[in-house]
Protein backbone atom coordinates (compact mmCIF):
# COMPACT_ATOMS: atom_id res chain seq x y z
CA UNK A 1 0.00 0.00 0.00
CA UNK A 2 1.44 3.24 -0.73
CA UNK A 3 2.13 5.40 2.09
CA UNK A 4 0.00 8.99 2.84
CA UNK A 5 -2.36 8.33 0.36
CA UNK A 6 -5.55 6.73 2.07
CA UNK A 7 -7.53 8.56 4.86
CA UNK A 8 -7.04 7.58 8.50
CA UNK A 9 -9.81 5.42 10.10
CA UNK A 10 -10.64 6.72 13.61
CA UNK A 11 -14.07 5.92 15.61
CA UNK A 12 -17.30 7.58 15.01
CA UNK A 13 -20.74 7.27 16.19
CA UNK A 14 -23.49 7.30 13.35
CA UNK A 15 -26.99 7.92 14.65
CA UNK A 16 -30.63 7.20 12.70
CA UNK A 17 -32.53 10.37 12.51
CA UNK A 18 -36.18 8.79 12.67
CA UNK A 19 -34.89 5.85 15.84
CA UNK A 20 -32.73 7.52 17.77
CA UNK A 21 -30.88 4.28 17.17
CA UNK A 22 -26.71 5.25 17.77
CA UNK A 23 -24.01 2.76 16.85
CA UNK A 24 -20.23 2.94 16.63
CA UNK A 25 -18.21 2.75 14.37
CA UNK A 26 -14.61 3.13 12.24
CA UNK A 27 -15.11 5.40 9.61
CA UNK A 28 -12.60 7.96 7.01
CA UNK A 29 -15.95 10.47 7.44
CA UNK A 30 -15.55 13.38 10.12
CA UNK A 31 -17.91 15.86 11.48
CA UNK A 32 -18.08 19.26 13.36
CA UNK A 33 -20.64 17.96 15.77
CA UNK A 34 -19.64 15.74 18.50
CA UNK A 35 -21.46 12.79 20.93
CA UNK A 36 -20.44 10.99 24.25
CA UNK A 37 -20.54 7.56 23.90
CA UNK A 38 -20.99 5.00 26.60
CA UNK A 39 -17.68 4.78 26.84
CA UNK A 40 -17.39 8.14 28.32
CA UNK A 41 -14.86 9.29 25.19
CA UNK A 42 -16.12 11.71 22.99
CA UNK A 43 -16.71 11.15 19.05
CA UNK A 44 -17.64 12.84 16.00
CA UNK A 45 -21.38 12.34 15.21
CA UNK A 46 -22.55 11.51 11.84
CA UNK A 47 -26.64 11.76 11.06
CA UNK A 48 -28.05 9.17 8.88
CA UNK A 49 -31.74 9.39 7.90
CA UNK A 50 -31.59 5.14 7.30
CA UNK A 51 -29.78 2.44 8.65
CA UNK A 52 -30.18 -0.88 9.55
CA UNK A 53 -32.62 0.10 12.71
CA UNK A 54 -35.22 1.98 10.19
CA UNK A 55 -34.45 0.47 7.05
CA UNK A 56 -38.08 -2.10 5.75
CA UNK A 57 -35.65 -5.01 4.86
CA UNK A 58 -33.77 -5.34 8.06
CA UNK A 59 -36.98 -4.04 10.40
CA UNK A 60 -39.19 -6.65 8.67
CA UNK A 61 -42.05 -3.87 8.14
CA UNK A 62 -41.96 -3.78 4.16
CA UNK A 63 -45.43 -2.95 1.98
CA UNK A 64 -46.15 -4.92 -0.19
CA UNK A 65 -47.82 -3.92 -3.61
CA UNK A 66 -51.11 -4.87 -4.22
CA UNK A 67 -52.30 -6.68 -6.88
CA UNK A 68 -53.94 -3.86 -8.62
CA UNK A 69 -51.93 -0.85 -9.37
CA UNK A 70 -51.76 2.51 -8.29
CA UNK A 71 -54.21 3.77 -10.78
CA UNK A 72 -56.88 0.85 -10.48
CA UNK A 73 -56.59 2.14 -6.57
CA UNK A 74 -56.82 5.65 -7.03
CA UNK A 75 -60.06 5.23 -9.39
CA UNK A 76 -61.58 2.80 -6.16
CA UNK A 77 -60.71 5.49 -3.84
CA UNK A 78 -62.78 8.62 -5.71
CA UNK A 79 -64.98 6.11 -7.43
CA UNK A 80 -64.00 6.58 -10.86
CA UNK A 81 -65.14 3.61 -13.43
CA UNK A 82 -63.80 2.64 -17.00
CA UNK A 83 -67.04 3.26 -19.65
CA UNK A 84 -65.11 0.98 -21.68
CA UNK A 85 -65.05 -2.25 -20.07
CA UNK A 86 -67.77 -4.74 -20.50
CA UNK A 87 -69.86 -5.48 -17.86
CA UNK A 88 -69.77 -8.43 -15.72
CA UNK A 89 -72.41 -11.48 -16.18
Amino acid sequence: MKQGIHPEYHPVVFMDTSTGFKFLSGSTKTSQETVEWEDGNTYPLIRMEVTSDSHPFYTGRQKFTQADGRVDKFNKKFGFTDKNAKPED
